[in-house]
C-alpha cells in the first residue's frame, strides 16, 4: 500500500508562502520593540530638560 502523504515541503509554491508569511509576521514584532526604546530615551531627555530648567 503507497503513503497517501504528499510532502508539503516538496511543494515550491507551498514553501514560498510559508517562508513569506513568516518573514511578515516577524517584521512587526522586530518594530514593536523599538517604540518602546524610543518612549524611554524620550522620556528621560524630557525629565533631562526639565530638571536642568528647573535648577538653573
Amino acid at each position: 500500500m503507497s503513503d497517501q502523504h504528499i510532502d508539503p515541503a516538496g511543494n515550491t509554491q507551498q514553501f514560498r508562502a510559508f517562508a513569506q508569511r513568516n518573514e511578515q509576521e516577524i517584521a512587526p514584532k522586530k518594530r514593536s520593540a523599538v517604540l518602546p526604546i524610543i518612549a524611554i530615551v524620550l522620556g528621560i531627555a524630557i525629565v533631562g530638560v526639565v530638571a536642568y530648567l528647573l535648577l538653573k
